[in-house]
């Protein structure tokens, strides 16, 4: 490698936004370019600026001069560097960010795109709407879902609940009902507590799944709560899943090894890029059990297209909205899939759109 340089852009929301346990009305990505005979790749990460600062400081000097070709050397270089950085959280993401840099440099100056470097395991990627936050009135997200379901024939949508830590339990029930009336009884209705019940109150709420027909419950208590998650599991028809906050492979083993979850998530932009992404699939394969993507959908679609036991990938709005706003190539969800490399572009076949980008720009 000959370079690398970062970015942050920081995107406002359309309107306030919230799930079960926080609140944002915007959204900051890192981006991460990478030079090698005169070919960039990138990468990027939603989450603090100080993830820049990390690959500035800590993986840009490990990083440069290294070999394009091994990109698993140098996830593991820039995992063990930061030791001492505290690898989990923001050292996470900046790794991802890298590595998934890395994939996509390679990849190009191959010139095939990435899935076809991985190698394909299907030609399809399901994806399901993610949004429904808890600020939303209930015109907001009947709008949304119906977009998702009628307009773009996505047959799968999400909701957030567990509104203010799960104090307001009885509007959560309230507009799981109305999502349902939404989409009607021909599409899955998903919800996502993120970590804002008890374990007791999320069983109390598998009355209103099972009524509902909700088929996939995340993160009902926090996903750190191993037991807790498998009680859940055990009490409710609904698959629980959980797994964005994991930043090891060892956070994976541990979920998985507890029976805490259905279905496994792993989310490329902080479990360590493409290449820890590809090795906890295959360690939800060995429990068999799939994996789904969590958020920043165009980044997971060509490594989620490469694993055989793919549920499908998060088309959340945020991040779609922006992906769509400062990138090129992006994909269309039309049908309820996408179909990454399906142009041929090499690598992942994004590029940022510099004059887009710049109102963003931080650094």
């Amino acid at each position: 490698m000959e370079s690398v340089r970062t970015g942050v852009y920081t995107v406002p929301t359309e309107s306030p936004e919230a799930d079960g346990t926080l609140a944002w009305d915007a959204t900051t990505l890192v981006t991460v370019h990478v030079t090698a005979a005169g070919i960039e790749g990138l990468g990027w990460t939603y989450g603090s600026p100080a993830a820049a600062a990390v690959i500035d400081d800590h993986l840009a000097p490990l990083v440069t001069g290294r070999s394009a070709w091994d990109v698993p050397a140098a996830n593991e270089a820039m995992s063990r560097a930061v030791r001492n950085a505290a690898r989990p959280g923001v050292c996470g993401h900046a790794i991802s960010a890298v590595d998934i840099a890395l994939w996509d440099l390679k990849a190009r100056l191959l010139g095939l795109p990435l899935v076809r470097l991985l190698g394909a395991a299907r030609d399809e990627v399901p994806v399901y709407g993610s949004g429904g936050f808890t600020t939303y009135d209930e015109r907001q997200q009947d709008r949304q879902l119906r977009t998702w379901t009628e307009e773009l024939g996505i047959p799968r949508v999400k909701i957030k609940v567990g509104e203010s830590w799960g104090t307001a339990e009885s509007r959560d029930r309230m507009r799981i009902t109305r999502a349902r009336r939404s989409i009607g009884e021909a599409a899955d209705l998903y919800v996502d507590a993120n970590g804002a019940y008890t374990a007791k109150q999320a069983i109390r709420l598998g009355s209103v799944l099972e009524a509902e027909n909700v088929t996939w419950l995340e993160e009902p208590v926090s996903s750190d709560d191993l037991a807790g998650l498998a009680l859940v599991r055990g009490a409710v028809r609904a698959d629980v899943t959980a797994g964005e906050y994991g930043y090891t492979l060892a956070h994976f083993h541990r979920l998985l090894g507890a029976g805490a979850v259905d279905c496994l998530q792993a989310d490329v932009t902080r479990c360590g890029g493409i290449t820890v992404w590809l090795r906890a699939a295959a360690l939800a394969q060995a429990h068999g059990l799939q994996i789904s993507g969590h958020c920043a959908p165009h980044l997971h679609a060509h490594t989620a297209a490469a694993v055989p036991n793919l549920r499908h990938l998060e088309w959340f709005h945020d991040h779609v909205r922006i992906e769509n706003r400062l990138f090129t190539g992006t994909l269309d969800p039309s049908g309820g899939a996408v179909h990454p490399g399906a142009d041929g572009t090499p690598g992942h076949g994004l590029a940022l759109r510099e004059d887009a980008a710049r109102p963003y720009r931080e650094r």
